[in-house]
Formats: structure tokens, C-alpha cells, sequence
């Protein structure tokens, strides 16, 4: 059996993901900004799954995260970086840190504080969700493409 913790499981591919990992008989963390958000996974699964909130944006909160886990499972055996962030624009400063700290640094960041366990244990996997984006970018998305690609 693994843990996994996953990022953005509030819809779309975490969510999805998180369900396939907790019916497959493995453990997860599924976290959202707002945990509430993830409650109806951690119903279906209250031994095998923990709620937890993340902000990718925080080192705060990705370092409650990952001892939140840690406390829990013990263990955190897989990564997936998944929570995402889209903007479309031209130049709003504010927006583009916001983008690239949610997509880029923030699973940087989650990559640095599970990585000391998984090589002490000899093992783990670290998957990050990017977009196809990353290949072929529509007008007016060049830095999300960017911050996907550089993921």
C-alpha cells in the first residue's frame, strides 16, 4: 500500500486521481485551498484518506501539509503535483507571480519537503501535472504555458 499526497483534488484531474488512488486500496492526502471542498472524498474513504488544506502559495501551509501526512500515514510515497493555476492577460504583475507561484515554486517547494524522506526511505515518486499548454500555447497564454512547461 502507498500514500500519496495530491494537490488540487477540489475537481478535475486531482479529484479524479484521488479516487482512482483510494479505490485501488491506497492511502491518500487530498487537499484543496479549502479542505471542505474535499470532504466528500475523505467520507467515502475516512480510514484511507485525510483532507487536508494547502495552499500551494504558502510555505506555511505546504509544511502543515506535509507533516499533517507524515503524522497520519507516516510515510508519503508519491507526490503529484497537480493543483494549477490559468491567466490569460497581458502584464499584471500581481497575476503572473500569483500563476507561476501556484504552477512553478509551490510544487518546487512541496518537491524539497518530501524529497529528505523519500531518499532516506530509497524510494518515491514525484509526478507533476503540467498541460498541454506546454507544447502549444494559445493566444494570450504565454505564461501559463511557460510556468507548465518549466514545470
Amino acid at each position: 500500500m502507498k500514500t500519496w499526497l495530491i494537490t488540487g483534488c477540489s475537481s478535475g484531474i486531482g479529484k479524479g486521481i484521488a479516487k482512482a488512488v483510494l479505490e485501488s486500496g491506497d492511502q491518500a492526502i487530498v487537499t484543496a485551498r479549502n479542505k471542505d471542498k474535499v470532504m466528500d472524498i475523505v467520507e467515502a474513504y475516512p480510514e484511507a484518506a485525510l483532507a487536508v488544506s494547502l495552499d500551494v502559495c504558502s510555505q506555511d501551509s505546504i509544511k502543515n501539509a506535509v507533516k499533517e501526512a507524515y503524522d497520519k500515514f507516516g510515510t508519503i510515497d508519491v507526490l503529484v503535483n497537480n493543483a494549477g493555476y490559468g491567466y490569460r492577460s497581458a502584464v499584471e504583475i500581481e497575476a503572473v507571480q500569483t500563476l507561476y507561484q501556484t504552477n512553478l515554486f509551490g510544487p518546487i517547494e512541496l518537491i524539497k519537503a518530501v524529497l529528505p524522506k523519500m531518499r532516506e526511505q530509497k524510494s518515491g515518486y514525484i509526478l507533476n501535472v503540467t498541460s498541454i499548454a506546454a507544447a502549444r500555447s494559445a493566444v494570450g497564454s504565454g505564461y501559463y504555458a511557460s510556468s507548465k512547461a518549466a514545470l
